[in-house]
């Protein structure tokens, strides 16, 4: 069995306030998640009652999401507060997101239109592209701290809302270091999707962070929550193209498409004997950050792959519901703004001289592993990559995928 105290050590601070979980004999008597009271305290802290409707039975969702934390999550202490705190700012944002649509009932005739839309396995080059997508002077994406509180308080706005933003953000990093190499997490970067429907209680976040194989997303609520912050921070601002992204997207093609029918959706294509294995890394990471007890032989490496044999499947087949437009990591590493360019051309936007300066001027100032290397390989976490390159041949040989030297 694979131990991720073999991979990485707690700082001491994690490892002595999670043992405040111990003195109280259990996490749960120091940091309870009851839903109830979780519900009254946002009421009180906003003044508001009315949770919206965007996305049906917000509560069943949340009640049973608790449930299913409380029967299999083993959450820790440091665990169980970063828990709360999501559900609770969550809750909040909710009742003050809904504050706002109805105060300017004209939010909810704002259009989404033609979005790019992100959607390529994790560990794909899909978060460089994001990044370098919203610099384009007619794009935006949504930063962290206004998708965190798309109607801030009046106490959270300006420089307060995204330093506030930075306790979601860049503590992940301070309760295990290792993850800033796998993934940055800042309060000004672009957000990806994932997080955003985190208060519809029916998204991917909660089943990514925590064990919890009873609770099962709700994908259409979480995608109607996600189009009521977007129209939120959409209103009154000048109209751009939203650049979506999260690898989540895989799953729920046809649901993006009857959500979003004009979007270009980009897939990101990288060696699966990279991608899988650093996949899983990730997500064992993402889980051990709020929990001791990260099961890897209970963990599907290959999840990603298989959604990725299914994307080819339905392209031969012709029936992918929307437009679906490919970019190579290699070409991306290689020579970023050619493949964006590269790709605008596909989805058939104009590439200004201005965004590929943007792009290099970028990437001057954000060195790649300037947090450090995300060491691991296969081996390290249970797959085997020439079983890996056996079983994706067809996929790579469809999208000519490169291998990369190990």
């Amino acid at each position: 069995m694979i131990q991720l105290n073999q991979h990485y050590t707690r700082p001491d601070w994690v490892r002595r306030m999670n043992w405040m979980g111990d003195s109280v004999l259990g996490a749960h008597h120091l940091v309870p998640l009851d839903v109830d009271a979780l519900v009254e305290r946002a009421r009180a802290a906003t003044g508001c009652d009315d949770f919206g409707a965007f996305d049906g039975d917000w509560r069943g969702r949340l009640e049973r999401l608790v449930e299913a934390i409380e029967a299999t999550g083993h959450l820790h202490v440091v665990g169980r507060l970063m828990t709360r705190q999501e559900i609770l700012r969550g809750l909040v944002s909710r009742l003050l997101l809904t504050r706002r649509h109805r105060e300017h009932p004209a939010i909810a005739r704002e259009a989404i239109a033609a979005p790019i839309v992100i959607a390529g396995p994790a560990r794909s080059g899909t978060t460089i592209l994001h990044e370098l997508l919203s610099l384009d002077a007619f794009a935006r994406s949504p930063l962290a701290y206004e998708a965190l509180q798309p109607a801030p308080p009046a106490a959270l706005r300006g420089e307060m809302h995204r330093l506030v933003a930075e306790c979601e953000q860049e503590l992940w990093s301070d309760v295990q270091p290792e993850f800033a190499s796998i993934h940055e997490l800042a309060a000004h970067l672009p957000m990806e999707c994932i997080a955003i429907r985190q208060p519809s209680f029916g998204g991917f976040h909660w089943p990514m962070a925590a064990d919890i194989p009873g609770f099962v997303p709700d994908f259409p609520a979480a995608m109607a929550y996600h189009r009521a912050v977007l129209q939120s921070l959409q209103y009154g601002a000048p109209k751009r193209t939203w650049v979506l992204k999260t690898p989540v997207y895989l799953m729920m093609l046809d649901l993006l498409f009857a959500s979003y029918p004009d979007a270009a959706v980009v897939v990101t294509h990288r060696d699966p004997a990279k991608t899988l294995p650093s996949g899983l890394s990730t997500l064992a990471t993402v889980r051990w950050l709020r929990s001791d007890h990260v099961e890897l032989e209970k963990m599907d490496g290959y999840g990603a792959g298989l959604l990725l044999l299914a994307l080819m499947q339905r392209e031969q087949a012709g029936t992918l519901p929307g437009r679906v437009v490919h970019v190579q990591f290699a070409d991306l590493m290689h020579d970023p703004a050619g493949a964006i360019e590269r790709l605008y051309d596909g989805i058939g936007r104009p590439f200004r001289a201005a965004h590929a300066d943007a792009i290099r001027d970028y990437l001057a100032h954000k060195p790649k592993g300037k947090f450090g290397k995300h060491k691991y390989s296969a081996e390290d976490w249970g797959l085997d990559p020439r079983k890996i390159h056996e079983d994706m041949k067809p996929y790579m040989d469809y999208y000519s995928v490169p291998r990369e030297e190990r």
